[in-house]
C-alpha cells in the first residue's frame, strides 16, 4: 500500500474543513430555533470531546471540541429525560426556557430547523455555482460492455441487447447527452424496466434494459464502461509516455500490432505484456511508433485522455436559484430512495460511507479540483459538500427517537394524545433507535478500515 502522506494530510486538512462547515450550518438551524421559541442554549460546539477552545458570550458557550468530526447544540433540561428515568418518576416537570418547558410544536420547530438549514445551503451553494458558470469534463454517451474485458458473465447491457460502440441518446424518455447522465440515470433505477434508444452505425434502435442492483455500491448497474477516443490530451512530465516521446494531439491506433478503438483497449492491450509493448500512433497524419517499458500499476504511463468540455451558460439570479433548488430536490429524493436499498441485502461495509472515508473523500474531491485550477477546486468541493449536508438532512429526518425526524414523531404523537410521553417509553424507543444506528455506524467504519487497506 502506498500513500503520498502529504497530500493524505491535505486531504485530511480539507476534508475535515469541510464537514465542519456542513456540521456548523446544521447546528446553527437548531440554536437560531432554539432562540426564537425561547428554549435557553447553554453550549454550540464544532466537534466532540473536550474543548480545547471555549468562550462564554451571552450565556452560551462557545466550543471547539478535540475531535474534529460532528458537533451539538446543547439546549438547557435537554438531561431531564435522563434524570426522569433514573428518578422512575411520571413525567417530566415544565420549566420556561427548558428544553422540555418548551410545546411540542416548538420542539419541531427546533428538531426541522437543523436538517432545514442544511438544505438552504444546498440550494444556496448550487444556485451561486450554477449562477457563474462552469467547465464540464465528461466522456461522449458511446459504450463499451463490461462483459468483453473483464468476465464471462452476462450483465443487463449484454441481455438487452446493446453492443460496444453502441452511443445511448435516451434512457427513460429522457435525453442523454454525455457519459455521466447514463450513469446518473443508471443508478437510481435498479430493478426498474426501462426503455433505451441507442444509436448504432447511424441507425436508431429501441431497447429494454433492466439494471441490476449492485450490492457493493447500492447503486443501479448496467455493465458497461465509457467509450473514450484514443487521443491524447496531455502528457504527465517526466512519465513514461513522455520519456517515449508521445505528444498530446497523438492518436494511439496500435498496441503490440493488434488494433485497438478506445482507452479500455489500449489499458488491457497494455497491461497484458509482461515486458516492453510497442505503440503505433496517428501524428498530423504520419504515423510513428514508440515502444514503452511494462505496465506501471501505481502511475500507469502518463497520459490524459481527450474529453469533452463545454462550459454552462451564466444563469440570472433567479434563473440559478431554481436550478440550484432542482438540483437539491433531485439529491434528495435521490437520497430517500437509496435508504430503501439498505433492505435489499447490499453489501453495507463496501455501500455504507463511514465519517472516515467522507472525511477523506471530501477532501479528494477538493484536492483533485484545485489540482485543475483554484475555481476548479472550489467548485468541486462546493459541490460535494451540498451532497454531504442533504445527505446529513435526510439521515436526521429518519423517524428514530435519537434523530430530529424521531422528535418531530415523539412530538406529533404528544400533540394528538395531548399528554407527554412517558420518560420510560421514550427510553426503550431511544435505546433500539441507538442500537440501530451503532450497528451501522460499526458497518459504515468497518468499510471504511477495508476501503483504506485495499488503496
Amino acid at each position: 500500500m502506498f500513500y503520498n502522506y502529504p497530500m493524505l494530510i491535505v486531504k485530511i486538512a480539507l476534508g475535515l474543513a469541510g464537514l465542519g462547515v456542513v456540521v456548523f450550518v446544521h447546528e446553527l438551524g437548531h440554536f437560531l430555533a432554539a432562540r426564537l421559541v425561547g428554549i435557553d442554549v447553554e453550549a454550540f460546539s464544532i466537534g466532540w470531546g473536550n474543548p480545547f477552545l471555549k468562550k462564554k458570550i451571552n450565556g452560551v458557550e462557545y466550543r471547539l471540541g478535540m475531535f474534529p468530526i460532528g458537533g451539538y447544540c446543547k439546549m438547557r433540561g435537554e438531561n431531564e429525560l435522563a434524570e426522569a428515568w433514573e428518578k422512575r418518576t411520571d413525567g417530566i416537570e415544565p420549566v420556561k426556557g427548558t428544553y422540555y418547558g418548551a410545546t411540542p410544536l416548538d420542539r419541531i420547530i427546533v428538531a426541522v430547523a437543523g436538517p432545514l438549514f442544511n438544505l438552504i445551503f444546498a440550494v444556496l451553494v448550487l444556485s451561486v455555482i450554477w449562477g457563474v458558470g462552469f467547465e464540464v469534463n465528461t466522456l461522449d454517451s458511446r459504450i463499451v460492455l463490461v462483459s468483453e474485458y473483464e468476465t464471462d458473465a452476462l450483465f443487463p447491457a449484454d441481455k438487452a441487447g446493446f453492443q460496444t460502440g453502441d452511443r445511448i441518446i435516451e434512457i427513460n424518455g429522457k435525453r442523454i447527452e454525455n457519459y455521466h447522465e447514463i450513469q446518473e440515470n443508471i443508478a437510481i433505477n435498479p430493478g426498474k424496466l426501462l426503455p433505451v434508444k441507442v444509436e448504432r452505425q447511424g441507425e436508431i434502435i429501441d431497447l429494454s434494459v433492466r439494471p441490476e442492483l449492485d450490492k457493493n455500491s447500492g447503486a443501479g448497474r448496467l455493465g458497461v464502461f465509457a467509450w473514450n477516443d484514443l487521443i491524447i490530451a496531455e502528457i504527465i512530465p517526466d512519465s513514461t509516455a513522455a520519456n517515449a516521446g508521445l505528444l498530446p494531439g497523438d492518436r494511439i491506433i496500435r498496441v503490440n500490432g493488434g488494433e485497438v478503438a478506445n482507452t479500455i483497449d489500449f489499458i488491457k492491450a497494455y497491461e497484458e505484456n509482461p515486458e516492453t509493448t510497442t505503440i503505433d500512433y496517428l501524428r498530423n497524419g504520419t504515423t510513428g511508433g514508440v515502444t514503452l517499458p511494462q505496465w506501471d500499476k501505481e502511475k500507469g504511463p502518463g497520459i490524459h485522455w481527450s474529453r469533452l468540455k463545454y462550459r454552462t451558460p451564466v444563469l440570472s439570479p433567479p434563473a440559478a436559484l431554481a436550478k440550484g433548488a432542482a438540483e437539491s430536490w433531485k439529491t434528495f429524493s435521490v437520497s430517500l430512495k437509496s435508504l430503501s436499498l439498505l433492505f435489499q441485502g447490499i453489501n453495507l461495509t463496501k455501500a455504507v460511507s463511514g465519517p472516515v472515508r467522507i472525511t477523506y473523500m471530501v477532501g479528494e474531491a477538493a484536492t483533485e479540483g484545485f489540482g485543475r485550477g483554484f475555481g476548479t477546486g472550489l467548485r468541486s468541493l462546493a459541490e460535494f459538500l451540498s451532497l454531504i449536508s442533504i445527505a446529513l438532512a435526510v439521515m436526521n429526518l429518519l423517524p428514530l427517537p435519537v434523530l430530529d425526524g424521531g422528535i418531530v414523531v415523539l412530538s406529533v404523537v404528544e400533540i394528538v394524545r395531548r399528554k407527554p410521553t412517558h420518560p420510560r417509553a421514550i427510553k426503550v424507543l431511544q435505546t433500539v433507535g441507538v442500537t440501530l444506528i451503532f450497528s451501522i455506524m460499526i458497518f459504515a467504519i468497518f468499510g471504511d478500515i477495508l476501503y483504506f487497506a485495499h488503496r
